[in-house]
C-alpha cells in the first residue's frame, strides 16, 4: 500500500512538472496571495545558514536550494519525482554547492544527525506524517530545526474549492489539521506555528486586476489583527508556517 501511494505521488508530480496540469503562469498568479507567508519563510531559512548543512525536503523543480547555497549553506535537495529532479539539475548552477537526489522523504538514505536544518514548502501534506516526523527527527542534529509552509484543512470554503478542483491535487494529499501539530509535539519539544491567509482570501476575485497587490497587503494586516484578537480563527487560515526544533544533546 505504501509503495502504491508513493508511486501515485511520483507520477502525479511528474505530470505536474512536465506541464500536463494547469497553466504554470496562472498558478503563479493565483498563489501570489501567499507572498507574506513565503517572505517570512525565506527570512527564517536564510538566517544564519553559512557553513550549515541543509536539506530541502521535497524540492520540486527548483525550490530554494540555490538561494540557500548562495547564502553559504551546503545543500542537499530531494524529491520523489524524477522529473522534478531532472528539471532542478538543469536549473541549478554547477558552481553552487547543491546535491540533488531522487529520494523517498519518508525513508531517507542519510545517516543520523546529518543536517543542521531541513526545510520545504507544500511537502508534509503529501506524506505519512508519523513517518515524516520520525525521519526529520532522525536526520536533524541536536538543536537543529525544520521549517515548512503547509496548507490547512479546516476552512469549509477552501475545502469546497479543493473538492471542485481535484485535478490540481494528488489523490493522497491531506491538508494539515490542528491534531497533526499535536503529533509533531510528541516528537519535537518546540513547535512554532504562524498562520497566514484568511481575510486575504477576499482578494482572490480581483487577482487579475491591479487591485490585487494592494488588497493582499491590506487584508494581510487584517489577518494579523484578527488572529491576535481572536486566536480561534487561526485554524481557518489557508497556510501555516511551521518551525520544529529538535532538543539539544
Amino acid at each position: 500500500m505504501v509503495d502504491k501511494r508513493l508511486r501515485r505521488e511520483a507520477e502525479f508530480h511528474d505530470r505536474r512538472y512536465s506541464g500536463e496540469h494547469e497553466s504554470r503562469e496562472g498558478a503563479r498568479k493565483f498563489y501570489s496571495i501567499f507572498a507574506e507567508c513565503r517572505a517570512a519563510y525565506l527570512d527564517r531559512i536564510l538566517e544564519d545558514v553559512e557553513d550549515k548543512r541543509v536539506l530541502e525536503y521535497g524540492c520540486g523543480p527548483g525550490g530554494f536550494a540555490s538561494r540557500l547555497a548562495k547564502g553559504g549553506a551546503q545543500v542537499v535537495a530531494i524529491d520523489i519525482s524524477p522529473e522534478a529532479i531532472r528539471q532542478a539539475r538543469k536549473r541549478t548552477r554547477k558552481r553552487l554547492d547543491v546535491e540533488l537526489l531522487e529520494m523517498n522523504a519518508e525513508a531517507m538514505d542519510f545517516p543520523d544527525e546529518d543536517f543542521d536544518m531541513v526545510c520545504g514548502t507544500g511537502i508534509l501534506h503529501h506524506l505519512d506524517l508519523a513517518r515524516a516526523f520520525s525521519e526529520l527527527d532522525r536526520v536533524l542534529k541536536p538543536g537543529g530545526r525544520a521549517l515548512f509552509i503547509e496548507p490547512l484543512g479546516h476552512n469549509p470554503a477552501i475545502n469546497a474549492y479543493r473538492r471542485r478542483t481535484p485535478e490540481m491535487r494528488s489523490a493522497d494529499e491531506h491538508p494539515l489539521l490542528m491534531s497533526d501539530f499535536e503529533m509533531a509535539r510528541s516528537t519535537f519539544p518546540n513547535v512554532d506555528l504562524t498562520f497566514f491567509n484568511l481575510l486575504t482570501l477576499l482578494a482572490v476575485p480581483v487577482r487579475t486586476t491591479k487591485l490585487f497587490g494592494p488588497a493582499v497587503r491590506v487584508l494581510g494586516g487584517g489577518d494579523r489583527l484578527l488572529m491576535r484578537v481572536a486566536p480561534f480563527t487561526k485554524r481557518y487560515a489557508w497556510n501555516v508556517l511551521i518551525e520544529l526544533s529538535k532538543a539539544t544533546a
